[in-house]
């Protein structure tokens, strides 16, 4: 694979992730670099480890996870963006969304990382650098993944009031989006 074509499957699988940080930035009261620098490590490192996993694991594992990995996608984003969308209408102080602790941050990883796990598989089949793509792949992540956590805190210090029902609304439809993809209705 050339590096034109690992970068636009690093930019392909960067978009959950980007999505998940605009709305991690809406939940924010006052934004700092460190949050960005939190997505983008978080995202764009479970974006390099998820590829090697599925090149590790091989074909054989691929065809399991890949049956399930939109299902697993969608109820740990429904699950979290629910949660987002409770503690907004109740007027909780802090949402867990605005947390950046890992306990918040893995499960948001995970969710938007799975689809890598069968590009691994992929890269195996097709005899890929896996060193190549993972680091074009995280690195990609990485910086989208910043860049959105600081387009979701100007756009929430605008809108606070509605932010985390927006937040929350976003990670469910992308969860949605995991599934009706998988099924190729959207």
């Amino acid at each position: 694979m050339q590096l034109l074509e690992l970068f636009l499957i690093g930019t392909g699988l960067a978009m959950d992730a980007f999505a998940v940080s605009v709305s991690k930035g809406l939940s924010v009261r006052r934004y700092a670099v460190t949050q960005s620098l939190c997505c983008g490590l978080w995202f764009g490192g479970f974006q390099m480890l998820m590829p090697l996993a599925g090149y590790l694991l091989g074909v054989g594992f691929a065809g399991y996870v890949q049956a399930v990995a939109h299902w697993i996608a969608f109820l740990l984003l429904a699950l979290i963006g629910g949660n987002m969308i409770r503690e907004a209408v109740s007027g909780g102080e802090e949402t867990v969304s605005a947390s950046f602790a890992p306990r918040a941050m893995l499960p948001l990883a995970v969710a938007t990382a799975i689809d890598a796990l069968a590009v691994g598989v992929t890269f195996a089949a097709l005899g890929t650098n896996i060193l190549s793509a993972i680091a074009i792949i995280g690195g990609v992540t990485f910086v989208i993944s910043a860049a959105g956590v600081k387009i979701g805190s100007v756009f929430g210090e605008r809108h606070a009031g509605q932010a985390g029902i927006l937040g929350g609304a976003i990670l469910i439809l992308i969860g949605l989006k995991v599934v009706l993809e998988h099924y190729r209705i959207f």
